[in-house]
């Protein structure tokens, strides 16, 4: 299903699997939306500001530590220019997320499990 030009998003999605990032590509772009992706780089944060997407989407265990998507998330709530942008956690580690609900829950991030 398309979009109209009003309707249209731009959708950040960050992920290390790169076959994860053709499936968003796919299905956003087909969905009539705009997409930018990477994997994981270690100034992540400015360049959510530079793009100001409508979504994020983000992986919680990427880069060298596995966890730089939760250092994402957190400094995107943290900063005033992007802790409005809504973002979508999606992840294969439930037990982290039922350790995290609440702090997940009070800054409105949605979890989708893998």
């Amino acid at each position: 299903m398309a979009v109209t030009d009003n309707k249209r998003r731009h959708i950040l999605v960050v992920n290390d699997t790169e076959e994860i990032l053709d499936l968003f590509r796919d299905i956003l772009e087909g969905m009539g939306h705009r997409m930018t992706a990477w994997s994981y780089s270690p100034d992540d944060l400015a360049k959510v500001t530079e793009i100001k997407p409508d979504l994020i989407v983000l992986d919680l265990m990427l880069g060298p530590t596995e966890l730089q998507g939760w250092a994402l998330l957190q400094k995107v709530r943290m900063s005033r220019e992007t802790e409005d942008i809504p973002v979508v956690l999606c992840t294969a580690a439930t037990n982290w997320v039922r350790e995290q609900e609440g702090w997940l829950a009070a800054n409105a991030v949605k979890v989708v499990l893998k």
